[in-house]
């Protein structure tokens, strides 16, 4: 096989089909869920069902990242702290390797996304604003607990608003210091070799897995929900 020159237009595959779709979703049902708050009470049921979506992707997203194609595993792009602070410091000097799949920064900032996401729609299920609407199990829960999660669902959203505003200047950094396009990839799951700092790309795409595995998150998150005791009408008045 004749080897592209490393300034060659070639591209491989490094994002699979799953794990794009994953990420748009996520980012669909994040801004909804946002959007479906501000507009206020006649939205919350929506804003209720995006949290559902939200935590049905990340159930999705951990299982995907033990089975799923290369760069979408855990073990592909989760590194020591010896390797992370070695690129760290590369990036820092301006001069952060080439390399397909996640960075190991951007490996560590997948995990803290996901915790966060899931932190903001489980402490959901225990929300309420104690006249019109309330999370499925917010009536099982004592007061205490549902207190705690009311407290961390605000607090805990001023997080995810500061991640996800550095992983935007993050993207603007590589685009404006190295003229790397992280967003390209993510929407065609392809990017030059040259920039792939010699990794190969992914072998199968894997979309039957994706989809048992995706119809298994949705009905967890059903029976969770499901599971839920009804509330009393008169909790609300």
């Amino acid at each position: 096989m004749v080897r592209e020159p490393p300034n060659s237009n070639y591209q491989i595959t490094v994002w699979d089909l799953p794990t794009r779709v994953f990420h748009w979703a996520l980012v669909l049902s994040l801004a909804g869920s946002w959007i479906t708050h501000e507009l206020g009470l006649a939205w919350m049921e929506w804003h209720m069902r995006l949290g559902y979506l939200a935590l049905t992707l990340i159930i999705f997203r951990l299982a995907w990242g033990l089975v799923g194609p290369r760069y979408a595993r855990f073990s592909q792009f989760l590194a020591a702290p010896g390797p992370t602070l070695r690129y760290l410091s590369l990036w820092l000097r301006g001069k952060p390797p080439a390399a397909a799949g996640h960075s190991p920064i951007g490996g560590w900032a997948v995990i803290a996304m996901l915790v966060v996401v899931a932190v903001q729609a489980v402490s959901g299920l225990f929300n309420s604003d104690e006249i019109l609407y309330s999370g499925p199990w917010h009536a099982a829960a004592p007061t205490a607990l549902t207190d705690r999660m009311e407290a961390l669902h605000a607090s805990n959203f001023n997080l995810l608003l500061t991640l996800i505003a550095l992983h935007l200047g993050v993207m603007v950094k590589y685009w404006m210091r190295w003229r790397r396009n992280l967003v390209g990839p993510m929407l065609t799951g392809s990017m030059p070799a040259a920039l792939a700092g010699g990794d190969k790309a992914v072998s199968s795409q894997r979309i039957v897995l994706a989809v048992i595995l995706l119809a298994a998150s949705a009905a967890s998150v059903w029976l969770i929900v499901a599971a839920a005791p009804v509330p009393d009408p008169d909790d609300f008045f």
